[in-house]
């Protein structure tokens, strides 16, 4: 297929699964505001904002202990991620982006797709924050989760199973591979810093965020023990976001793409992916740094974005 098409259903793909990311994230945010102390409020901004390698405006989050992390505060730092317009990875910017390239490629995106996706920008497009906050921050988070979630069914059940679809999937993996990682590595760095007082109410908060709290639950009960909390993330191979299941799944559709015009980036995209799959398959088990690990997949999944844009979006003519 024609390489501007495959870049498009990709960053499809990125753009859509980072939306869903940060408003799981923010909705989380916004539940912790009614009961949760100035400390939990603190650590879940701060992992936040690490987790998309963004710094928060005015560029410090202030002391965990004062009583900073008001209603205001927290209002300027989720319109930030909101609908801020120069913020990138806002939630608004990464919709429109997803939008714009479905758009460009409605030959091959199905028509259940391109409905949903454009009937809600057109939802959200002359939003601001001060229309999700007059009612319930949370509710409009959850139902941009939903809204995100439902366009993915509608893709999984209406689109042709071509090469098109190899490359919505990869960069939906690849996404959710690399903000997993980013997550995890903000929490350990959390935990360094702070001890282990709060880690079973961070890693819990973690857990929901990334669909896995129940899974924990049924298998290792109700208290959240942050070593545990992160073999599941990392190695459980039933669970839809695990390291384990996402590089399985870049491996599995790397593989299956064709050589592509730059053969030697298309096969060293290959061997990235399989030795991603490796790092949880083989060396997790059995290592004595895994924070070292975290790094060595965050820093692989960059390197693997990188090999696949040389290999089938932006390679030599």
């Amino acid at each position: 297929m024609l390489s501007r098409s495959a870049e498009g259903l990709y960053w499809m793909g990125r753009y859509l699964e980072r939306t869903g990311f940060i408003c799981r994230l923010l909705q989380l945010q916004a539940e912790a505001l009614v009961d949760r102390p100035a400390r939990d409020i603190h650590a879940g901004w701060r992992r936040l904002y690490a987790s998309i390698g963004r710094e928060p405006p005015g560029g410090d989050l202030g002391d965990a202990e004062s009583d900073d992390f008001t209603l205001a505060d927290s209002y300027t730092l989720a319109g930030d991620l909101t609908f801020e317009r120069s913020n990138p990875d806002s939630v608004w910017n990464c919709f429109a982006q997803s939008r714009e390239n479905a758009r460009q490629m409605r030959h091959c995106v199905s028509a259940e797709v391109w409905q949903r996706l454009n009937l809600a920008y057109l939802r959200i497009r002359d939003m601001d924050e001060p229309d999700i906050w007059a009612e319930s921050p949370e509710k409009f988070y959850a139902g941009m989760t939903a809204e995100v979630a439902a366009i993915e069914g509608a893709a999984s059940a209406t689109i042709y199973r071509d090469e098109g679809w190899r490359f919505l999937a990869l960069g939906r993996a690849l996404e959710r591979a690399q903000s997993s990682c980013a997550l995890l590595l903000a929490q350990t760095e959390i935990d360094e810093e702070a001890g282990t007082a709060d880690a079973d109410t961070d890693w819990g908060c973690l857990l929901k965020a990334l669909h896995a709290l129940e899974p924990y639950q049924l298998r290792y009960g109700v208290a959240v023990e942050p070593g545990a909390a992160l073999d599941l993330i990392v190695t459980d191979p039933l669970l839809p976001g695990s390291l384990a299941r996402l590089f399985d799944a870049l491996e599995g559709e790397t593989e299956a793409l064709a050589a592509g015009p730059a053969a030697d980036a298309g096969a060293a995209a290959r061997r990235a992916a399989g030795r991603l799959s490796a790092l949880v398959k083989h060396h997790w088990p059995d290592s004595g740094d895994r924070l070292a690990l975290l790094r060595a997949a965050s820093d692989q999944s960059l390197e693997l974005h990188g090999l696949l844009a040389s290999a089938y979006f932006a390679y030599a003519a």
